[in-house]
This record gives C-alpha cells, structure tokens and sequence, in this order.
C-alpha cells in the first residue's frame, strides 16, 4: 500500500511538472539586434507562441527599435517571404502589445510621430513589473 501511495504521489508530481512547462501564462520577447536574420527568428517564434494561445509581449530596444519606424524596411526571409517588420506587424494587428525601450527615442533623432501606428514606449517600472510576474517567459535576442 505505501508503495502504491508513494507512486501515485510520483504521477502527481510527473503531471504538475508538465503542466508547468506547459501552461505558460505570457512570453516576453525583447530584442536588441539590428541582424535582420536574428530579428526574423523572434518574429517567427512569437508568432508561433501567439499561434498556440501563449499571450505575447514584444520590447525592441537599441538597434531593433528600428522595426517600430514607419519609414524602415527589413529583407524577407524564406520559406515565409515575409520579412521581420511584417511578422511584427502581423503580432500587433493579432493584439500584441510592442514597445520601444524608454531610453530608445530620446537618444536618437526621432519621436513618437516617428513610430508605427500602436507601437508605444515602454514605462521602466511598469515592465518591471510585468517582468516580475509569475509565469512569465522571456526569450531576449
């Protein structure tokens, strides 16, 4: 009996584990890199996260801020010929919220004119707070 006790109680264990890993509340993708490649990759993979339910968060900061100009281009990518700035925008048109960084503007020739329609600035502590929240995931790129 104790051990038919201490099996189930193992299952228990087992099934709550994978429900951790999978039940991901939000994924927060911040991305710095001006490599248009490497931005097209995190493009994917928040659409993908967004395409199984998973609530997704986007930061650009420094040089990836550049995806949130109304005026910048990025190359398209194969198989999808799409390229990061159209994924991204793509996010924002499924709910997305996307952010520049808050030192992102004010140390660069352009203002908030400047960015996409829906692209706002990020407010220091309120990411901080959201960072600090249980059950959610960040991939940085």
């Amino acid at each position: 009996m104790k051990a038919l006790i201490t099996l189930f109680a193992t299952l228990i264990g087992f099934a709550g584990l994978a429900n951790a890993q999978t039940d991901t509340e939000s994924l927060f993708v911040v991305l710095t890199s001006d490599d248009a490649e490497t931005q097209m990759m995190a493009m994917v993979l928040a659409t993908q996260s967004l395409n199984k339910d998973v609530p997704v968060r986007v930061l650009l900061c420094s040089d990836a801020g550049e995806l949130a100009l109304k005026d910048s281009e990025s190359p398209a990518f194969v198989p999808a010929d799409r390229s990061p700035k159209q994924l991204l925008m793509g996010l924002m048109n499924n709910g997305v919220q996307v952010e520049v960084c808050g030192i992102f503007l004010p140390n660069r020739d352009y203002t908030e004119a400047d960015l996409i329609d829906g692209v706002g600035t990020a407010a220091p502590p309120e990411v901080a707070e959201f960072m600090k929240q249980e059950g959610v995931r960040y991939f940085t790129f």
